[in-house]
């Protein structure tokens, strides 16, 4: 055979290879890569919207944390305050019954002092009465004298 049909041959061969290749395998290639590339923009489109979410999540975190810290600020200041008032409501109390107590023991002091020095009154009273039977050698009716004896308690 020649060279110029061989080569002509050939040209006809590409040819329908061509025809073929553009009629039956390049449609359905071409419609994967087209579905592929819609897949990769979705699956890029759905990146974004999710780092915007995540971005929008993180501020929200952030604000919510923001105030959450002012609250439990705001909630251990109270709590302080509490427990300030707390104490000085009970060293109030504590010093109220502290001075309660002293009052009482200093009302109590008083009162056996005047107890002590009534009984002291009637032992001396008594005692002056002896030491004036003995020395008047007869005995002093506490009846009759009562007056006087009264006088003689107030005296001393």
């Amino acid at each position: 055979m020649n060279i110029n049909a061989t080569l002509f041959l050939q040209a006809i061969v590409f040819a329908i290879l061509v025809w073929f290749t553009m009629r039956f395998i390049w449609p359905p290639m071409m419609k994967a890569l087209d579905e592929r590339a819609a897949k990769i923009a979705e699956g890029l489109a759905a990146a974004d919207k999710a780092k915007a979410e995540l971005a929008n999540a993180n501020k929200k975190v952030d604000e919510q944390l923001a105030l959450t810290r002012g609250e439990t600020t705001k909630l251990l200041a109270d709590a302080e305050k509490r427990a300030a008032a707390i104490v000085a409501a009970a060293a109030g109390q504590a010093e109220e019954k502290a001075a309660k107590i002293v009052a009482d023991a200093q009302a109590e002091a008083e009162a056996q002092s005047v107890r002590a020095r009534e009984v002291l009154r009637e032992q001396v009273a008594a005692l002056a009465v002896k030491g004036a039977e003995q020395i008047l050698q007869r005995e002093v009716n506490a009846s009759v004298h009562a007056e006087l004896l009264g006088r003689l308690k107030t005296e001393l």
